[in-house]
């Protein structure tokens, strides 16, 4: 592993979570998540949903789903973040018109948050979500074989769980499942978070953190990634972001990886599937790289 890449075991449990908290990158963070809510409202509103479908037994396994004007489109996932232990897919829903204005078919998934489940637990059933999502396709009107993945910050950590090896079968999937992912200012290695008030209601310790960092563990099939950050943010979310990108490369995946100009750690995602900007362009080319020829 890079010496960079373990810097942050020198550093004082202040710096840490100083690092770890995007926050601190902007006045607050209220205005980012009210934009959520207002354009997830506008895509119920303007779009047809099949809101709180049941993925699973538990109240919160439920997702929202957004059909494309043709039944061979491709899927878009959103996995929310918040640590793991805020939010849900209904502030979730704002990539959706973009999505459907680009003939692309878009689902939000919802979890148990912490401290109820563990991310153990979250990471299972995000991954359950997704097979559902797979074996229903037919049944919803999309390409099975066009799912891709995205989520930001902790939801981009859910969704690179679901690039490693192993748990395809179990979620009754093939490993050909996932068609490709977006992923917005992740944490892929969670060992820095070990001690920090962030992974109080987490009970995470290092040995956890290990089974449950993408970075470390084996790889699946090497599909097309983007791997983004803002400008405005931290140095070891940024840093994250580098490493895993560098390791999905030297594991044959086809990655871009880059820093949003202006972008901080909340607004990012506004640009999900937005052709008007640099994300938005980068993901609707990626996405659309599958089309049937």
């Amino acid at each position: 592993m890079n010496p960079k890449d373990q810097a942050w075991r020198n550093w004082p449990l202040v710096r840490i979570e100083k690092e770890y908290s995007p926050s601190g990158c902007v006045p607050s963070a209220d205005p980012f998540l009210a934009e959520y809510a207002i354009r997830s409202r506008n895509a119920e509103r303007l779009l047809a949903c099949q809101k709180d479908l049941e993925w699973g037994d538990k109240p919160e396994e439920t997702l929202d789903f957004f059909a494309a004007a043709s039944r061979d489109a491709p899927l878009l996932v959103f996995i929310h973040g918040g640590y793991w232990q805020e939010l849900s897919k209904n502030e979730s829903l704002f990539a959706a018109a973009d999505c459907v204005a680009n003939g692309i078919a878009f689902a939000a998934i919802n979890y148990t948050l912490a401290p109820r489940a563990s991310v153990e637990t979250i990471v299972d059933q995000c991954r359950r979500a997704v097979g559902w999502l797979h074996r229903q396709a037919d049944a919803l009107g999309f390409d099975r074989d066009r799912l891709y993945l995205s989520g930001s910050s902790a939801g981009a950590h859910l969704a690179a769980m679901m690039l490693v090896k192993g748990w395809q079968h179990t979620a009754g999937v093939t490993d050909n499942a996932i068609a490709g992912a977006i992923l917005l200012s992740g944490i892929y290695d969670l060992e820095p978070l070990v001690g920090t008030y962030i992974a109080a209601p987490l009970h995470l310790t290092t040995a956890g953190a290990a089974g449950l960092s993408p970075v470390r563990l084996p790889l699946g099939r090497p599909v097309p990634m983007i791997i983004a950050w803002g400008e405005n943010e931290t140095s070891e979310f940024k840093r994250q972001s580098k490493s895993y990108a560098s390791r999905l490369e030297a594991a044959g995946f086809a990655v871009s990886a880059f820093e949003v100009a202006g972008a901080n750690h909340f607004d990012i995602v506004l640009g999900l599937a937005d052709r008007e900007t640099t994300l938005g362009r980068a993901a609707l080319a990626l996405i659309g790289s599958s089309a049937p020829k």
